[in-house]
């Protein structure tokens, strides 16, 4: 029996890429200067260019009829499902899937419905699909896939800053006098998604440029032969400190292939413009 990767816009992956891996995504909600959107259909300048103006973004998770909706016809058509999900321990759309698939396994009980919570978020989320595809596409089955999955998924590394404070402070990441004397005195955060898919600060860097260089010390430190990698990059609108980390960590590891996209509005909502991120399989997160 044939199968199908499904995933969600959270991954960060542009639309060519998806199709050409043959992954179909779900696309959560955002709602920004009173109006409601699904993830992908505002164009993502025009978001970044609302945050600037100080326009405040919510989201909302995917709920369990939704994702109902899109598995049913592939479960009808008489394929399975592998639904690599975005963290847990940043949204609830992961719980919304297991409910989905509870509710459809009764009615194809001949048809295998997994639903695979990767702790992972933006181009983390991203290159883990992207390898996943890479291997289906290549004929690994379904079982074999979602074995990879458990075991590759804790050492996919997400490390990242961001150039302001105040969008962390909404969301409850640092207090309201961090972000004040941070933002006061050009210190710039250093986070990572931890082993439980949350979003953790390490450290502190004072200046931008710093603490962009920090995110490649911090890819030395765990890479496993990162010359032979995939490295994935997301920015919030700044396209030009993406390219500043691709340089470096082309000179520094010797990386062939990097992909470089934005971060969409359901992440950039909470992690607002000017941050950068670069993602790589690390011994440990």
């Amino acid at each position: 029996m044939g199968y199908r990767i499904i995933s969600d816009s959270t991954t960060d992956l542009t639309d060519e890429m998806l199709d050409a891996l043959g992954v179909q995504i779900v696309c959560p909600k955002f709602t920004i200067d009173g109006k409601t959107y699904r993830d992908r259909e505002m164009p993502v300048k025009t978001f970044y260019a609302k945050l600037r103006e100080g326009k405040m973004a919510t989201t909302a998770q995917i709920n369990a009829d939704e994702f109902k909706t899109v598995f049913e016809p592939i479960l009808a058509a008489g394929d399975d499902i592998l639904y690599i999900a975005f963290s847990s321990g940043l949204s609830g759309s992961y719980q919304s899937s297991c409910i989905a698939r509870d509710d459809l396994a009764p009615l194809y009980p001949e048809r295998k419905i997994y639903t695979f919570d990767t702790l992972c978020a933006s181009m983390g989320e991203g290159l883990l699909v992207y390898l996943a595809a890479k291997m289906k596409n290549a004929g690994t089955d379904i079982d074999a896939l979602l074995a990879w999955l458990k075991e590759n998924a804790p050492h996919l590394c997400h490390w990242f800053t961001v150039d302001d404070l105040n969008h962390l402070k909404r969301g409850g990441r640092v207090s309201a006098a961090t972000a004040l004397v941070g933002t006061m005195l050009g210190i710039k955060p250093v986070l990572h998604v931890d082993d439980d898919g949350h979003l953790i600060a390490v450290s502190k860097v004072r200046g931008r440029r710093q603490s962009l260089d920090a995110l490649v010390q911090r890819m030395e430190a765990s890479a496993i032969r990162p010359q032979e990698q995939t490295v994935f990059i997301s920015h919030g609108d700044c396209e030009e400190d993406a390219k500043y980390l691709a340089e470096k960590i082309r000179a520094k590891f010797g990386v062939q292939h990097i992909e470089i996209n934005f971060i969409g509005p359901v992440i950039g909502a909470h992690s607002g413009p000017g941050t950068a991120a670069v993602f790589f399989l690390g011994t440990e997160r």
